[in-house]
């Protein structure tokens, strides 16, 4: 397994800044947040993207993929009513592969809560058919790229749309294909009642990332929850790709995340 960190908990910070401050401490890769360069990705140059492509390779890391693909991307929605509004997520959805594909990422993250949530006065079969329509474009463009698009069950509290490891393989499995899967969060799987290890074990192989936070908001080793669990069951499914740090309350600071929760992730892993 590899360890990861997400880029926005560098808030304010140069991209370059913070793949130098995390190759430092420790990991492998960093999974970029769209929103942190542009409002959307069509707005990024090529030159711009291989300006962060070769500020990876100058810092020795990776970047393993996208995540948090739709804020401020106004005008996106998974499973929304009108066909329009579907059409546009669709291609830039297609974008979003490309840019990810461009930056020599492999993943691209699907959380999105307030883009998927059933429509009122829609139903959730309708829901699941637009959301499906959505992806259908991008899930052909992921496999000519090489890029997995991993789609996130996320809590009730975020969501009505996909709140189970379970529904969210359900889901992907709808499109045979190697390039789309979900990603378990340790956060979202916090509110299932299966044990995480269960869910682990249960969903393997159809998951291709892994998010360690706490169901704090912060990072692993900030709470309560307790990852030697976790570690020996992403082990014993044979799990060998990223474990991705990401957190919602930064108030102990970038460097103090970043470093205490490798720590605790080296410990236990």
């Amino acid at each position: 397994m590899k360890f990861g960190i997400c880029n926005e908990i560098f808030q304010g910070w140069e991209l370059e800044a913070t793949m130098a401050f995390a190759a430092k401490t420790g990991y492998q890769g960093v999974e970029i947040a769209p929103f942190t360069i542009s409002k959307y990705v069509t707005e990024i140059s090529k030159k711009q993207r291989q300006q962060i492509r070769n500020s990876a390779e100058r810092n020795q890391i990776e970047i393993s993929g996208i995540h948090w693909v739709l804020v401020q991307a106004d005008g996106m929605y998974l499973n929304h009513s009108d066909v329009a509004v579907r059409e546009r997520s669709a291609n830039y959805f297609c974008e979003l592969v490309q840019f990810c594909s461009d930056l020599g990422g492999k993943i691209i993250v699907v959380g999105s809560p307030k883009q998927r949530n059933i429509m009122e006065g829609a139903t959730k079969e309708q829901a699941w058919d637009w959301a499906r329509e959505t992806f259908t474009p991008s899930v052909r463009r992921a496999e000519e790229q090489g890029v997995t698009i991993c789609f996130e069950p996320l809590a009730p509290t975020e969501t009505n749309f996909i709140n189970t490891a379970a529904e969210a393989i359900q889901f992907a499995d709808q499109f045979h294909s190697r390039n789309f899967k979900i990603i378990l969060d340790v956060k979202a799987m916090s509110c299932e009642s299966r044990p995480i290890p269960q869910i682990i074990r249960e969903s393997w192989p159809h998951f291709a990332y892994f998010h360690a936070n706490d169901k704090n908001l912060k990072g692993p080793g900030f709470g309560d929850v307790d990852f030697r669990p976790i570690a020996a069951a992403l082990k014993e499914v044979g799990y060998d790709g990223y474990v991705s740090v990401e957190v919602f309350k930064f108030e102990e600071g970038p460097e103090a995340i970043a470093t205490r929760s490798l720590e605790y992730l080296k410990k236990v892993f």
